[in-house]
């Protein structure tokens, strides 16, 4: 089986280097007619030139693949949505999107001030709801759409100075698991990718001999995985040095303590208890904490 996308329209963002600039080449070696989008600013997210992105843009034609640029900050809705257009009035059809794109402000929350908080928080997160939003429709009507929210470590697992990064990668997360419910009907799957990467965001992070084996093309085999035709949804792929992982965000049984004057106490002293991973589950909905703690109550109450 290989892995084709002939026929299909997708649009990376922060497609000019690093990892988005890999997604962009791969679709495109397999047949993708791809958007390559990126502001062209500086890892802080200041600044931006269009070269970044018609640089990549060239490279796929010269390859023999389609593409157009798009200069587009994901932060601005209104840019996006003619974005999107674009590609409509190219090709007829967006299939694809990779939520690529984001900055660092990395600070100690002690030293952070919240207007850098806030502006990833809009590069990370809103930048993917516009994005989003945009292709929303047109995949809903053609019955048909791949989705992906690149999420990190920092935000599943924490990392210190990036409360604001992490916050922005977590919530990610939670707006994958609900729109792959609200997509499922229409085809449209949504997933996560986790990658380890060095690029302009990581070089400083990381020795060199590290960074040779983290390029960030060993990420983008997991990233074509899902968005292909048999992609799973819901996923939260883990990739880096070509190694892949899965997380998942799951629900232990519990116990069940009553609502009593004690119960705090109660809490304190069953901690283990209560986190005992034996029989926990990965819940298909927010409804199954509320079912599983409704049944617990009703059967200690027979």
């Amino acid at each position: 089986m290989t892995l084709r996308f002939d026929g299909r329209v997708a649009i990376v963002t922060g497609a000019g280097g690093g990892l988005g600039r890999q997604h962009a080449l791969a679709l495109a070696a397999r047949g993708a007619a791809v958007v390559v989008n990126d502001l062209g600013g500086a890892v802080d997210g200041s600044g931006g030139a269009p070269a970044a992105a018609a640089a990549v843009v060239e490279e796929i034609r010269s390859a023999g693949g389609k593409a157009i640029a798009s200069g587009a900050s994901v932060t601005d809705f209104a840019a996006v949505q003619a974005m999107v257009a674009a590609a409509l009035a190219e090709w007829g059809r967006v299939d694809i999107l990779v939520n690529n794109a984001g900055i660092l402000r990395d600070k100690s929350f002690a030293k952070m001030e919240l207007a850098d908080f806030r502006l990833v928080l809009d590069v990370h997160l809103m930048g993917a709801v516009h994005c989003t939003k945009a292709v929303w429709e047109a995949m809903r009507a053609q019955n048909y759409g791949r989705i992906v929210m690149t999420t990190s470590s920092s935000g599943l697992y924490g990392n210190f100075g990036q409360a604001n990064y992490g916050a922005a990668k977590m919530a990610l997360v939670g707006l994958m698991q609900t729109l792959s419910i609200e997509g499922a009907k229409h085809d449209i799957r949504v997933n996560c990718l986790a990658p380890t990467a060095a690029t302009r965001m990581t070089e400083k992070l990381m020795p060199e001999a590290v960074l040779r084996l983290l390029e960030p093309g060993a990420v983008t085999p997991g990233l074509l995985a899902l968005v292909a035709e048999d992609a799973p949804t819901r996923a939260i792929l883990c990739a880096g040095a070509g190694s892949f992982e899965r997380a998942y965000v799951t629900l232990t049984q519990g116990i069940h303590l009553g609502h009593d004057d004690d119960t705090p106490e109660q809490v304190a002293l069953h901690c283990d208890a209560i986190g005992d991973r034996i029989g926990e589950t990965v819940p298909e909905s927010g409804a199954a904490q509320g079912t599983l703690e409704i049944d617990k109550a009703m059967r200690a109450h027979r």
